[in-house]
């Protein structure tokens, strides 16, 4: 077998199926040279989703008719001036997208310079270089594609639907916009209007705020927070979404380095351990950041996308990144996102039934108070519920009917439902439950719901919270707060210790980290070869059954491998041992360890959130209940 040069034209389409995949990946490559151009304002024009047509049009410096030619050549580009790829300053540097596009397509590039009589274009056909000519155009560069992949059908029969490759150019370029403020971008897909962000005023903090609430909406920005931390070489800055505002997939994270979007493994690992025990497993939060780094501490050419980069100092720039998102988040950290609870309730037509009596009206019910808790939850209408309003003056039965769905009515006493289901303190006086002083943004408890939620009003609200969520979160942070603070756990030694039956590889995890679990007050020996002997519990979690939890504990421990962080270990130890030393679900509280709870929360990090990233309350506004009885 003969070794020979392969020719220019496979050359270039071996280098496109890296660079080029799809129409979004021609679109960020000719997007990043425009900005690279300096360019103040960008348009995108497609047609089929960018496989029939995909121009961009922007007002950059141009290029002389000289330049051109160059322009389509392999590794020919005018970013690095000192041949230094440890000092990159442009978006692009490896001058493989122009060929590489125009080696699987037809393109064309029209271009004039500032002060140059007239424009002048070239035309490349799947490699093959026309005659550079003169055209009329104002200063600025126009890439016209099409076709693409025509000389390759075997990668355009990869490509989705013309709607879902229009959408992926959308979501690129909207990347691209979120790190740079001060340009306009506008997108048009078979002649409507995709995207249109004009350039943003103002320092480059406020500017990159206002762009990124345009593109990710109101409701990001009224549940997130602000990030910034900075070191010897690093500068981190963005904004984050609260932990109750999530997403099911990681796409919503969007990273920049040196205003590069990037998908490094590193930082969205960061960005995990940053929310860990305040998120749900399997969910993801919002999140923008920019990372500003010493362009002699960054590797951008890694891979010919440059989607992934390598840093002098992973630890310290990973480190940095979860401290800013901790602190933060420890910011906003009573905040929850379901303040809005009644926000779809509200936007049900509510029609009262044809055989309604005067003192009756029908409303949307909430069938499981636990859906409210749920992570994004949405609220549907379900079986009508007839009661009572005490708003209208007249006479109130002393029964009154509930509707169960298609099953019928039921009828119940008010004084045996109240005994049944909730405790009422609402006639306590104030001073013997709390002095006025004492009370914070979560407000007075009322009355405790279904033994599991306490009700709480403000001045302006009314607050639902779980009681255990809370609980758990106020534990936990206990709990590292004085391993922070090298403190040994209060412990309570067992009358009789507790022999836990295991399996002989959960055991062994165990014990391998025994001495991390007894500084959280857990102490436990070797009893046998698939068993412990657990001597003593923490204090703080009372009673709780010991079995259950060295189980759990003993599970998760088996699931660690060597490269688990210890810092990971304790987080998730101190979240299992709260959950189980938690006030339970279904146990009846009086109205000062409600209240305790509430004042509680109020002076604990994260309270917002439990340690699996539920809400632990929700806050409904006077003024929406106001809007549900169609009194505003």
């Amino acid at each position: 077998m003969t070794i020979r040069v392969l020719p220019s034209n496979l050359i270039n389409q071996i280098a496109a199926g890296e660079v080029i995949e799809r129409p979004a990946s021609v679109v960020k490559e000719l997007v990043e040279n425009a900005i690279d151009a300096g360019a103040k304002k960008i348009e995108v024009t497609l047609g089929g989703g960018g496989k029939n047509l995909l121009i961009v049009n922007d007002d950059g410096c141009g290029m002389s008719a000289e330049e051109l030619p160059l322009a389509v050549e392999r590794h020919a580009t005018s970013k690095l001036p000192d041949d230094d790829l440890f000092n990159i300053s442009f978006l692009g540097f490896r001058g493989e997208a122009l060929p590489s596009i125009a080696s699987v397509a037809k393109l064309s590039i029209s271009s004039k310079q500032k002060d140059a009589e007239n424009g002048w274009q070239i035309c490349i056909n799947g490699g093959q270089k026309g005659q550079v000519q003169p055209v009329a155009l104002a200063t600025g560069t126009r890439m016209e594609v099409r076709d693409l992949f025509y000389c390759t059908p075997a990668r355009l029969k990869f490509l989705k639907t013309e709607s879902a490759e229009a959408g992926q150019c959308v979501d690129m370029l909207q990347r691209i916009a979120l790190a740079n403020p001060q340009i306009s971008f506008y997108l048009y897909s078979d002649g409507k209007k995709k995207v249109a962000l004009n350039a943003c005023q103002g320092e480059l903090f406020d500017a990159r705020q206002k762009r990124i609430f345009d593109v990710l909406g109101n409701e990001f920005a009224e549940n997130s927070v602000p990030i910034t931390a900075e070191n010897e070489f690093c500068q981190i800055s963005g904004v984050v979404s609260l932990p109750t505002y999530h997403k099911a997939n990681s796409l919503s994270e969007f990273l920049f380095v040196n205003n590069r979007p990037v998908r490094d493994k590193l930082l969205l690992g960061a960005i995990k351990g940053a929310y860990q025990d305040m998120m749900m497993a399997g969910r993801y939060p919002v999140c923008v950041i920019f990372i500003q780094v010493n362009p002699m501490y960054v590797d951008v050419n890694v891979h010919p996308t440059k989607a992934e980069v390598r840093f002098y100092d992973n630890g310290a720039v990973r480190g940095l990144l979860v401290s800013a998102i901790r602190n933060a988040l420890s910011f906003g950290g009573q905040k929850s996102a379901q303040t809005d609870a009644l926000e779809h309730l509200l936007a049900q037509n509510i029609e009262p039934p044809a055989n309604s009596l005067r003192n009756t009206m029908d409303i949307g019910e909430v069938k499981n108070v636990e859906d409210m808790f749920q992570p994004m939850p949405k609220y549907m209408p379900v079986p009508e519920m007839a009661f009572h309003s005490p708003q209208i003056d007249v006479p109130m039965p002393r029964n009154f009917s509930v509707m169960r769905g298609k099953g019928g009515a039921k009828t119940a006493d008010i004084p045996h439902l109240e005994h049944m289901y909730s405790v009422k303190v609402a006639d306590a006086p104030l001073e013997k439950t709390l002095a006025e002083a004492e009370v914070g943004e979560l407000g007075l408890a009322k009355a405790q719901f279904h033994n599991t939620y306490i009700i709480a009003q403000t001045a302006d609200s009314l607050v639902i919270v779980d009681q255990h969520a809370a609980h758990e979160r106020i534990t936990m942070e206990k709990m590292l707060q004085s391993m922070a603070e090298h403190k040994q756990q209060p412990t309570q030694m067992l009358l009789l210790p507790e022999v836990v039956d295991l399996s002989q590889t959960e055991a062994a995890a165990l014990l391998e980290n025994a001495e991390q679990i007894k500084a959280l007050g857990l102490v436990f020996e070797a009893f046998g070869t698939t068993a412990v002997l657990v001597r003593e519990v923490p204090a703080i979690l009372g009673e709780t059954d010991v079995k259950k939890l060295v189980r759990d504990l003993a599970a998760q421990a088996a699931e660690w491998d060597n490269t688990f962080a210890l810092q990971d270990k304790i987080h998730h130890l101190c979240a299992t041992m709260a959950c189980h030393g938690s006030v339970r679900a279904g146990r009846t509280l009086n109205i000062e360890e409600m209240n305790r709870l509430l004042r509680d929360m109020e002076k604990t990090p994260h309270s917002g959130q439990c340690n699996h990233g539920r809400p632990t309350y929700i806050k409904v506004k006077i003024e929406d209940i106001e809007k549900l009885f169609e009194r505003r």
